[in-house]
């Protein structure tokens, strides 16, 4: 397909997205299905865009003076591809496959320069009624800590120490020229691709395959490793979902111990079995999926908790876009219930001294220190362990800030960090 032939199908794809409110996923693999001749290289490409106006919608819109899916694609030719505004009239010239002609608004728009007294959550890029949100959190770097979640994210690597080191899985991935990450001590990272340049599939590579990495954001690597997990210890992740954090602790505690795996929805655990076993994590009891009575025989026995607390997933925003603009108040609310829920859980398991571990992959103070701060209110026995000694401890390098500044409880972001959102709130049983 031409360049303009992608543009053209990136716009029909937002049109679908606009009249059937659907995940982006599901949309382009629809359209893949209907436009069997379009190659492999082609569908990355028409995703990228599609993925990069929503994105940016809020400021792509405000460029253009209209939010219709064309006008969200001509704009994030420029902004996100890095197109010229004259190369992109030029592309637009209405022949078979390319879009109709420019209008003189359309041009004016590709060539305006969005003002810097633009409301924040424009210039941002988040839903208008998370602004007070963003603003309490972040202060005056709401705009830009909202921008850093707009852009394409990297693809991060967890290289498995159960079965390989950072040296053997650079040179195994060498081509895609992988470099260590700032804070993870067995991360790798690998730069995001720009315009339409196809994201690598790592999970493709034989070195996936043999077990020795996982694809998980740093972010969620030194979340694993603030827990506080290493040999011998008695463990649980509560919420283990698909099982990347499981594989993660598992790994920090050397295959010894005890490392149960639990979650509430069975098709979410599902492929962890196959996980466990491709990675050589062999200390795991997955308990069965959704009977809370399996946990009753751990009660006051864990040393450590971690909770992977269902969360709206804002701190994920570069990877999901089209889930920020679905968000809304009733679905927050959802989440914030769900998340006290499993919290009340799992401080009934964990033994005096022990410690829980709330992580969420969100930047929303609902979801994170105020989850907190009501947390410690029904459980008195349990108080907060400084981040920093958590990192010192599990890390040993020099901590960065926290992102709100706080010195109880950690918050990464795009911005500050160059990971996902990511909240870390190390909680300790007293008594």
């Amino acid at each position: 397909m031409t360049p303009a032939g992608r543009a053209s199908a990136a716009i029909e794809v937002l049109s679908d997205l606009a009249a059937r409110k659907r995940p982006a996923s599901e949309a382009l693999k629809d359209w893949g299905l209907a436009h069997r001749f379009a190659g492999s290289g082609d569908r990355a490409a028409i995703g990228s865009l599609v993925f990069d106006c929503l994105r940016q919608r809020a400021s792509l819109a405000f460029a253009m003076e209209d939010d219709s899916p064309r006008a969200l694609a001509l704009r994030a030719l420029v902004t996100a591809w890095g197109m010229l505004p004259n190369s992109v009239d030029t592309l637009c010239d209405g022949s078979r496959f390319a879009p109709e002609p420019l209008s003189d608004a359309e041009r004016a728009g590709l060539a305006c320069a969005l003002p810097a007294e633009v409301p924040s959550w424009i210039r941002g890029d988040y839903p208008q009624w998370l602004d007070a949100s963003f603003a309490g959190m972040f202060g005056g770097d709401a705009a830009e800590e909202g921008a850093a979640l707009s852009v394409r994210a990297p693809v991060d690597l967890r290289v498995n120490t159960l079965k390989a080191n950072r040296g053997k899985v650079l040179k195994a991935l060498a081509r895609f020229a992988p470099q260590p990450t700032a804070y993870a001590a067995s991360g790798l990272r690998i730069a995001a691709r720009q315009g339409p340049a196809r994201t690598p599939n790592v999970e493709a590579d034989a070195a996936h395959g043999k077990g020795w990495l996982e694809v998980q954001d740093e972010g969620s690597q030194v979340a694993a490793f603030l827990s506080g997990a290493g040999p011998r210890l008695q463990v649980i992740d509560l919420c283990a979902g698909a099982g990347g954090k499981t594989l993660a602790l598992g790994a920090a505690m050397q295959n010894t111990g005890q490392l149960y795996a639990y979650d509430t929805n069975r098709m979410r655990l599902r492929p962890i079995f196959e996980r466990l076993r491709r990675a050589g994590v062999r200390n795991v009891q997955v308990l069965e999926a959704g009977e809370d009575a399996g946990l009753a025989p751990l009660e006051d026995r864990m040393d450590r908790v971690v909770i992977d607390a269902p969360c709206t997933g804002s701190g994920t925003w570069r990877r999901r876009p089209d889930a920020k603009w679905r968000l809304s108040p009733e679905m927050l609310s959802a989440r914030v219930a769900d998340q006290v829920a499993v919290l009340d859980a799992g401080a009934g398991l964990v033994k005096p001294g022990g410690r829980l571990t709330y992580i969420t992959c969100s930047v929303l103070p609902t979801e994170n220190r105020e989850q907190v701060e009501s947390f410690l209110a029904r459980h008195p026995d349990f108080a907060v362990t400084p981040w920093r000694e958590a990192w010192d401890a599990a890390i040993g390098t020099e901590a960065p800030p926290s992102a709100d500044g706080s010195d109880e409880t950690l918050l990464m972001t795009p911005r500050s960090h160059g990971t996902d959102g990511f909240f870390v709130a190390v909680l300790e049983r007293r008594a």
